[in-house]
């Protein structure tokens, strides 16, 4: 695989991450109206004023341009380089698409106000961006895809790989892709929390407001909303990775990536437990970053479980297939 096309993919992933970081930290800041109403100028200026909240808004804006471009360089010399991968494809260019969508969405959240509910799908479409990105690269990093001009579309290294992920049965890839989707739910419902300012609405943990259940309204009840769903995703990803290392045969790739989404599950909940227990101290904006770093790390390792189910489903409906 060529050299600048990883690189290419790698950079993309890198910069989507740190996009993800710094859209984060305009929110906790509130540095969204740092550059008025105005886009791509700051406050009708190119080099805008020294103000912190202008500074951190023009920033994001600035990095989110060249990550964009890093995408699109991604996209093209993949289409020049593995065009013949519907899989290669999808990523790339699903990227670029998400890339261009939360870019757009950004730019009319500046322009006209949006909803706490529109907004929050800014971040969703941001981690999908960030997550294809991360799977075109490792996909080319462990030789999923054949480069061009190939004799062979399915080398042998191709082959080992098959057989790595052909033995996910089906009940277990039915759990992989509701996980992943769920988790798409939960992590959209913390950035509603981000928006709209809920993060206080439940004080301590795990307790609530000092109540095991406490009145469901207003903040509160959207930030117990999060946590419950949090709990949840943490009960689902304990059970995937519980019968991945039970079940006879199942692949060694998918049973390491299922202790990883373990691992970072409980990471995230116990870094949201920090965000709230330090919500009136100088470090919450740190665990606020770690928080998004945490569940940007999760749901990249299920996509790629994700994507270990569906190739595991389209080898074992492949005719063609060798018998092993």
């Amino acid at each position: 695989m060529g050299k600048r096309l990883y690189g290419l993919s790698l950079a993309s992933v890198i910069g989507m991450g740190l996009v993800l970081l710094m859209g984060a930290l305009v929110t906790k800041t509130g540095s969204g109206e740092g550059c008025g109403t105005d886009w791509p100028l700051c406050n009708g200026k190119f080099v805008p004023a020294y103000t912190i909240e202008s500074m951190i808004e023009y920033s994001h804006r600035f990095v989110s341009g060249i990550v964009g471009l890093l995408v699109l360089g991604a996209a093209i010399a993949t289409y020049m380089k593995l065009r013949h991968s519907g899989e290669a494809m999808l990523f790339a260019f699903g990227a670029l698409f998400f890339t261009i969508l939360q870019a757009i969405l950004g730019a009319l959240a500046v322009i006209y106000p949006q909803s706490e509910a529109v907004m929050a799908l800014h971040f969703g479409f941001s981690l999908l961006a960030f997550s294809t990105s991360l799977l075109l690269t490792v996909g080319i990093r462990t030789g999923a895809y054949v480069p061009a001009g190939s004799k062979a579309h399915r080398s042998a290294r191709l082959l080992a790989m098959d057989d790595r992920t052909a033995n996910i049965v089906p009940g277990m890839r039915k759990w992989i892709w509701g996980a992943t989707i769920y988790s798409y739910v939960v992590v959209y419902v913390g950035a509603f929390v981000r928006h709209t300012e809920s993060s206080g609405g439940c004080l301590g943990w795990p307790l609530c407001n000092g109540e095991v259940v406490p009145a469901l309204h207003g903040a509160t009840g959207i930030a117990f909303a999060h946590r419950i769903a949090a709990v949840l995703l943490l009960v689902i990803v304990a059970i995937i990775a519980y019968r991945s290392s039970r079940t006879p045969g199942s692949p060694d790739l998918l049973r390491a990536a299922a202790r990883w989404a373990l691992l970072l599950t409980v990471l995230q909940v116990f870094s949201g437990a920090s965000v709230v227990w330090t919500l009136s101290s100088d470090w919450y904006l740190l665990t606020a970053l770690m928080h998004v770093v945490l569940v940007s790390g999760l749901f990249g390792v299920l996509c790629y479980m994700s994507v270990l189910a569906w190739r595991s489903a389209r080898i074992s409906a492949d005719p063609n297939r060798p018998a092993s």
